[in-house]
Formats: C-alpha cells, structure tokens, sequence
C-alpha cells in the first residue's frame, strides 16, 4: 500500500498528542504562585513575630526547602510536579526538590556511594550555570561601572 502525503500527515496528526501550552501556562501561574504567596505568608508571620526583615526572609527559605524535601521524601511534591508543571520549580522549592529526588532513587546503592555520590545529580548543573552567571554578571556590572556608564 502506498501512502501519500496527505495520508501520512492525517495518521501522523492523528497520533500526535495535543498542545496543552495554555493549560500549561495557566497551572504552572496558579501552582508558583501558590508556592510564593505562601512564602509571603510564612515570611510575614516570622516578621510579626518580632523576626528582622532579614531573618524573615532567610528563615523562610529554610522552611520553604525543608517543607520540600519532606514532601519529596514522602512522595507528594512529585505528585505535585505532575498537575503543576512548571510552577512547581519556583527556584528554591525546584532546587531543595532536585537534591532530594536522586538521594531518595539511589539509597538503595548506599549511603556514600548512592545518596551522597548521586545527591547534586541534578541540581550541578544548576549550581554550575548559577555561580558561572552570576560571575558573569558581576565581571560585566564591574566593568561598566568602572567605565562610567
């Protein structure tokens, strides 16, 4: 049986999956957004209780990568990651759950050569691409200030 182009491409359409992009977009704005007016509301209830701004801030990133790995390690922040997609990598909450996510698949392997080797699995690359733009970042920043732009 020969096919044609157009046959081809109604079986290919047929089987493509469908774009969700709005979908998408819609659940990962409600999911972050959900993750970071939660950190406000832990951070402003530090506050009131008579924390600085500063502490309030850092206690909150604390709690916010601790309340991840826990949900991790239980499991439910993946359930999570799966209806909120993107939202779900808010930056501090993405990170504490990709350090966690490769301790808990390679525990099996043992404590040194599993969990602690396979730990930044994922998250050194992000570290990697962080520290190289931030430092990319400083060196231009210097440079026009030095040159008085």
């Amino acid at each position: 049986m020969k096919q044609t182009k157009e046959t081809y491409k109604k079986v290919v359409d047929e089987y493509t999956p469908k774009n969700k992009i709005l979908k998408n977009c819609v659940l990962a704005f409600i999911f972050g957004g959900i993750i970071c007016t939660f950190g406000e509301v832990i951070k402003n209830l530090l506050i009131s209780l008579d924390f600085t701004t500063k502490d309030a801030g850092t206690m909150t990133s604390v709690i916010l990568v601790a309340l991840t790995a826990l949900l991790t390690g239980l499991g439910v922040y993946d359930k999570l990651g799966k209806y909120g997609g993107a939202g779900m990598i808010v930056p501090i909450t993405g990170f504490a759950n990709s350090v966690v996510a490769p301790a808990l698949e390679f525990k099996r392997e043992g404590y040194v050569l599993g969990s602690a080797a396979k730990i930044f699995t994922l998250a050194g690359p992000v570290l990697l691409y962080g520290y190289s733009s931030s430092m990319l970042v400083g060196f231009i920043s210097y440079i026009i200030e030095k040159l008085g732009f």
